[in-house]
């Protein structure tokens, strides 16, 4: 007979371990070798049972003084006649997550990947149809305006030909003699007793007599399914839309899930969007900007004429109140302009004999900017030749 390993070696803790310590191991070989997640691994679902028996003793005060004092034969009365009790269905996230609801906080099902714990069933096996995700690219004026669309999808519906039973015409549901209607079986003898779902009829305690030949029994076929969408003014990038019993049809009656739509926002070739504010780049001729003068731009609501002052600095951001993105509660952002001077191209003779004329009769005073860095640039030069003269000296 193999000898049973030391519990605060199974665990991989000091025999000194705090309560926590002994609940962080516990949680993470749990998790590692839970059925779930090693399906058809005998190895795994050892490893599970002697990871689950060394915490109910190292987690309860009593027994472990009486193991730490005597090792296993002190606890041995602590599992009783029968062993240590696996009988419930420790096989599924969602039960395993009611037992050890206070250890792992109600949420140990998501760590399989479900959706909380395991739905329940009614006498006939009706169960909620699933919820899917179709993920929508719209174009930015469907986003700024709003719109229609409409998507087609292949989606789980009930079968038209037995009615979503399973069943074919005439037939019926009958008690399975595997589990005797109880949905799950006992497995293994002696110390450990794990209880599974029944093979024979996955867990629902009943079989179909005569499976409907259009859906094989169960329920549902693959359906075309045309959908109508309307898209609120104001949606983002990953937002989602709920089209609520929408999605797959419900097992033996039950309720349809839900279809959630992530909507993808294209870029756009004259808007940035910026949370509830839209940018916009106007390039405007270096002319207009130094004499000022009217400049004509976009807004979601048409053109606009703006006024820009004289001397108008390359990269002036202006500001329009409530020409930005509507939103989703009802106000609207702002709209603005960066204002990007436009060296002019393709110049005919005429128009370079004119710009030469107007540098001959510019000055410093012209390009205060240019000025200013100029005269940084003469400072730096005088304490640069200052400095190698010292260093000579």
């Amino acid at each position: 007979m193999a000898t049973k390993r030391d519990y605060y070696e199974v665990l991989g803790v000091a025999k000194s371990a705090s309560a926590d310590e002994l609940k962080k191991a516990y949680r993470k070989l749990a998790m590692q070798y839970h059925p779930d997640r090693n399906p058809d691994n005998k190895a795994a679902d050892e490893k599970f049972k002697e990871v689950c028996e060394a915490y109910e003793i190292l987690s309860d005060t009593q027994k472990r003084q009486r193991y730490d004092q005597f090792g296993h034969e002190g606890v041995k009365s602590a599992f009783g006649p029968g062993g240590f009790d696996f009988s419930r269905d420790f096989t599924h996230a969602g039960d395993f997550g009611d037992i050890f609801e206070s250890l792992f906080g109600g949420g140990f099902s998501e760590m399989f990947g479900g959706g909380g714990r395991r739905q329940s069933r009614n006498s006939t096996g009706a169960q909620r149809g699933d919820d899917l995700r179709f993920d929508l690219e719209i174009d930015f004026e469907e986003a700024l305006f709003g719109s229609e669309r409409s998507v087609d999808l292949k989606i789980n519906d009930s079968c038209s030909t037995c009615q979503g039973s399973g069943a074919a015409g005439g037939s019926g549901r009958e008690r399975c003699r595997q589990c005797n209607g109880q949905g799950f079986v006992v497995a293994g003898n002696g110390f450990f007793q794990v209880r599974q779902p029944c093979p024979v009829c996955r867990g629902e305690g009943s079989i179909i007599k005569e499976p409907c030949k259009s859906c094989n029994g169960s329920g549902r076929v693959k359906t075309p399914r045309h959908i109508n969408l309307r898209i609120p003014k104001g949606v983002e990038v990953g937002q989602r839309l709920r089209l609520q019993g929408k999605g797959e049809s419900g097992v033996r009656g039950g309720p349809a899930g839900d279809i959630y739509v992530v909507l993808h926002v294209r870029e756009h070739d004259i808007f940035e969007r910026h949370g509830d504010d839209l940018v916009c780049t106007v390039p405007v001729s270096p002319i207009t900007a130094a004499l000022g003068g009217e400049v004509q731009i976009p807004t979601p609501d048409g053109f606009a004429r703006i006024k820009l002052a004289a001397g108008t600095p390359n990269g002036k951001i202006l500001r329009l109140r409530n020409k930005g993105m509507p939103t989703l509660h009802g106000r609207t952002g702002d709209l603005h302009l960066r204002i990007e001077l436009e060296t002019p191209a393709k110049l005919n003779s005429k128009q370079k004999q004119a710009l030469k004329t107007f540098i001959e009769h510019s000055s410093e005073a012209n390009y205060p900017e240019a000025a200013k860095l100029n005269k940084s640039i003469d400072a730096f030069y005088k304490r640069r030749d200052a400095l190698i003269k010292e260093s000579k000296n």
